[in-house]
């Protein structure tokens, strides 16, 4: 069966070849690493036992930290070492973790995936959501090697994707050791695809754990001076945006700002700050903001200490540099959450929640459902359907600022209600080294 497993991989990749080349060589995406992608992977010492945790992309591996830290404390005696696939994952696993803890997910040939487990020997592979892949499974199921997912998220499109393979499917789903997922209606999914009832549990989700929360961050006033954002500005951030979100956002934003002009129901002056999930996206993004009308402020060529640049409601801020979207959430009065008024799966609500920062979301939130839930139910969170919608519902917060606090405190309230998924995982993660979950 691998054989014709790695026969499809090399259809598949034939096709995908233009966009892989394209992304590399003009997007600048993905150029590094293809020697440990081929299963080249870093040689770990023989004669130390590890746990090998994979979590595909920047969003997964934020969501490790608690887990690696868990881990290292109920078995100090295992070595933990961490693979990604994109390259915004592999620079914040890095940073987490060393280089020497991290490397490159490995293609799923069969020739890729035996050479980086002969390199690796773990104990125990996670998988961070799902990324379940046929020879993986296979092999590391060939050579004792139980797999577990954590975190689980499986939308019903994906649960229908994976049930045309049939047993393909099935077989993959049956070898998993266990499967924590984020919500029953995940849960289900899990075992409709062939996972045994008994190996899957509820353990809601560990961004929950991750995202701190707190009233302020460290260093969102010098982003604020740096930016030349004035305290009493209603800054709205709009993080994580993805392809063909931002002209809907820019839209929005000038209806916002023709609204508070002849209304003048919003108490300070509005400003946009638009921060894209991707780093080779910012250029564009820049260029995007200008052919709106708007001028640019960006934050890479502000940094900490310059001198604020100048600029009024028609300047825009571009968050162009990594990790610094928590900060720039601890700063808005409003929060959009990006690739959801676009069908791109959205992005994580709750490490703004975290920071008291009620939320609003477009339509696409398929990745995110769980929170987005809970969100909802307590009012910390509203699905909105088009730009001018939008452009309504951040005037209808901002000209309330008593309500919008309010909303604020329901979401830290609704993250610290549901903290306490990452203990439940290390328990069974535990158990399973120990042998004892049910087979």
């Amino acid at each position: 069966m691998r054989w014709v497993a790695d026969f499809c991989y090399v259809l598949a990749g034939l096709v995908y070849l233009p966009v892989a080349l394209y992304n590399a060589f003009v997007r600048g995406k993905n150029r590094r690493g293809w020697g440990q992608r081929f299963g080249a992977v870093p040689r770990f010492e023989a004669d130390r036992r590890r746990i090998w945790i994979h979590a595909v992309s920047l969003g997964e591996v934020n969501a490790t930290p608690a887990l690696v830290e868990g881990l290292r404390r109920a078995r100090p005696d295992l070595d933990i070492v961490i693979s990604t696939t994109t390259d915004t994952g592999f620079a914040r696993a890095t940073a987490l973790y060393g280089a020497d803890r991290v490397f490159r997910f490995p293609l799923d040939f069969s020739f890729a995936v035996r050479r980086a487990l002969d390199r690796v020997r773990p104990e125990l592979i996670v998988l961070v959501e799902l990324e379940v892949w046929f020879n993986l499974v296979h092999e590391a199921d060939r050579r004792g090697i139980p797999i577990a997912v954590v975190n689980g998220r499986l939308t019903e499109r994906s649960a229908r994707r994976l049930a045309r393979l049939g047993r393909i499917a099935r077989s993959m789903f049956r070898r998993l050791a266990w499967a924590g997922a984020q919500d029953a209606t995940i849960a289900a999914r899990f075992v409709r695809l062939g996972t045994p009832p008994e190996r899957v549990e509820i353990t809601s989700s560990m961004k929950w754990d991750t995202a701190t929360v707190a009233d302020r961050v460290p260093g969102t006033d010098e982003l604020r001076i740096a930016l030349g954002v004035g305290e009493g500005d209603a800054l709205w951030v709009c993080g994580s945006t993805g392809d063909d979100e931002e002209p809907l956002l820019l839209e929005a934003f000038c209806a916002l700002l023709e609204g508070a002009a002849s209304a003048a129901l919003i108490p300070a002056s509005p400003r946009l700050a638009i921060v894209p999930r991707k780093p080779e996206r910012f250029n564009d993004v820049a260029r995007l903001i200008e052919r709106c009308g708007f001028s640019v402020v960006r934050r890479g060529l502000c940094p900490d200490g310059a001198p604020a640049p100048g600029g009024d409601a028609r300047t825009v801020i571009l968050g162009d540099t990594l990790g610094e979207l928590r900060k720039f959430y601890a700063l808005a009065r409003v929060v959009f959450v990006g690739r959801s008024l676009v069908p791109l799966g959205g992005s994580d609500p709750i490490e703004a929640a975290a920071l008291g920062r009620a939320v609003l979301c477009g339509p696409h939130m398929n990745n995110f459902e769980a929170p987005v839930a809970a969100l909802a139910t307590a009012g910390a969170l509203r699905r909105i359907g088009s730009a001018a919608e939008l452009a309504t519902a951040v005037g209808d917060w901002l000209s309330d600022p008593a309500a919008l606090a309010e909303r604020g405190e329901k979401a830290r309230r609704v993250v610290v209600a549901h903290q306490g998924a990452t203990g439940r995982t290390v328990d069974r993660l535990a158990a399973i080294l120990r042998g004892r979950l049910p087979s």
